[in-house]
């Protein structure tokens, strides 16, 4: 029995709509690796792992994590619902976007043209956790049941809509303003939500990204499913057993402007295979790439790399390394039915397969924020003119998959032009984007 598989690409497949620009900005980020660019690239391209081993979140179980440590932006001073450790990592990635804020000042728009549309699954969870234990600990002193809350405690922190709600009071935007939580795929989602509010007219710019924090819940959760790895996560290894979780917040505005990197395609499917396991046979995933590469009317063999969402899990990693080999592997006349891995630069590699790394080793699986923080990985690739290393050695990689084209450090620098970048979530709920460098447009005002 075939299970159906619901597609939606957001362009013709006819072709590329070159009317509809969408050019993503230099993003804001704050994640594992750091919150500067410089930091960020050099840890990036040198695969460097920005995690720690802590059992903050997992008494006696230590995990590797990871955390942000930059200092974030103080958020003291600021209303009582809207103050979270969530929050505050949008605030710190919000604060690398003020030239490009500004730009939309001096360009005329105005804030109710003006959208923020973000991404999350945690929201301000870690705070009603510490508030919690709080109340739970007046009540052991023998403090009444009723009064036993912190006076600070606010439930709205925890609401799903506080991240865009913040953003917004921060920018001063008055647009469409609402935050999607669809588990990983979340932050992949508002981008392509926000590509979708400009090619309508609804706004001529829009604020887009996501965030995700730490808690106990989110780590205590997914032990639960066996999902998390006692050690470095391995994706694409033969020993991977499960991820790593992190936090991050990324942040880009997103304008009808021609030039620079650009979202030109998005393919987004739902499989309902599952409530938490992926289709194995990797239809959904391939559907979603399928849609991205129809939206930006590009063959697979165009593709330079692609980003995976490449989480370490058996399930995972199985499913995308087949939907990848069968897609691009047929497009490129490859042995798409070929039982081992490769590398980029070994004996067997497959020149005409596109180049792919997973980048969740270095940061962690930063969950709604990992769309994001992928898309904007992929936008430091283009903008620098390098892709980057697959962080499981060669010889730990798993021989069972199909081939595909791993970068490793020593493979000889390609600049990128067109790149893909993949986000699979529970629920067979399944994203792709393309991002393309463009030659700017001397007569376009660039964010």
């Amino acid at each position: 029995m075939t299970e159906s598989v619901a597609t939606v690409a957001t362009a013709t497949p006819k072709g590329r709509d070159t009317g509809n620009a969408c050019r993503l900005s230099r993003p804001g980020i704050v994640c594992p690796l750091g919150a500067d660019h410089g930091l960020i690239s050099s840890a990036l391209f040198s695969a460097s792992r920005g995690l720690r081993v802590s059992d903050d979140f997992s008494p006696g179980t230590p995990l590797s994590l990871g955390r942000v440590t930059a200092r974030l932006v103080d958020d003291s001073d600021w209303p009582a619902p809207l103050r979270s450790r969530n929050n505050r990592l949008l605030a710190t990635a919000l604060e690398q976007l003020a030239p490009e804020l500004e730009a939309l000042k001096r360009q005329g728009i105005a804030p109710e043209r003006i959208g923020v549309v973000l991404g999350t699954s945690t929201s301000g969870i870690g705070e009603t956790e510490a508030a919690m234990d709080a109340q739970r600990a007046a009540v052991a002193q023998g403090t009444p049941s009723a009064d036993s809350w912190p006076q600070s405690f606010e439930y709205r922190r925890q609401e799903l809509g506080a991240p865009a709600e913040c953003v917004a009071w921060m920018s001063g935007a008055r647009g469409p303003i609402y935050t999607l939580s669809t588990a990983c795929t979340s932050s992949a989602k508002a981008l392509a939500s926000a590509r979708r509010l400009l090619a309508s007219g609804q706004c001529d710019a829009v604020i887009a990204g996501g965030a995700d924090s730490l808690c106990h819940m989110t780590v205590k959760g997914f032990m639960s499913l066996e999902a998390v790895s006692r050690k470095e996560s391995l994706p694409l290894g033969a020993e991977r057993d499960g991820i790593n979780l992190g936090e991050a917040a990324v942040l880009f505005v997103v304008t009808p402007e021609q030039g620079g990197v650009q979202l030109t395609g998005v393919g987004e499917s739902s499989d309902a295979h599952h409530i938490s396991a992926p289709c194995p046979d990797g239809s959904g995933a391939e559907a979603a790439m399928r849609g991205a590469l129809a939206s930006a009317g590009r063959a697979p063999g165009e593709i330079d790399y692609i980003n995976l969402h490449g989480t370490a899990t058996p399930l995972n990693d199985a499913m995308e390394s087949l939907a990848i080999s069968r897609l691009f592997g047929r497009d490129a006349g490859s042995d798409a039915g070929s039982d081992s891995v490769s590398d980029a630069g070994s004996d067997t590699d497959e020149p005409r397969l596109p180049a792919v790394s997973s980048t969740k080793a270095l940061t962690g699986h930063t969950l709604g924020a990992c769309g994001a923080l992928e898309a904007a990985f992929c936008w430091l690739a283009l903008e620098h003119g390098r892709l980057p290393p697959h962080a499981t050695p060669r010889e730990a990689l798993d021989p069972t998959l199909p081939t595909l084209n791993i970068v490793y450090r020593d493979r000889p620098e390609t600049p990128p032009l067109r790149v893909m970048s993949n986000a699979f979530a529970f629920g067979g709920n399944n994203i792709s984007l393309v991002l393309e460098r463009h030659t700017t447009d001397p007569e376009s005002s660039a964010c």
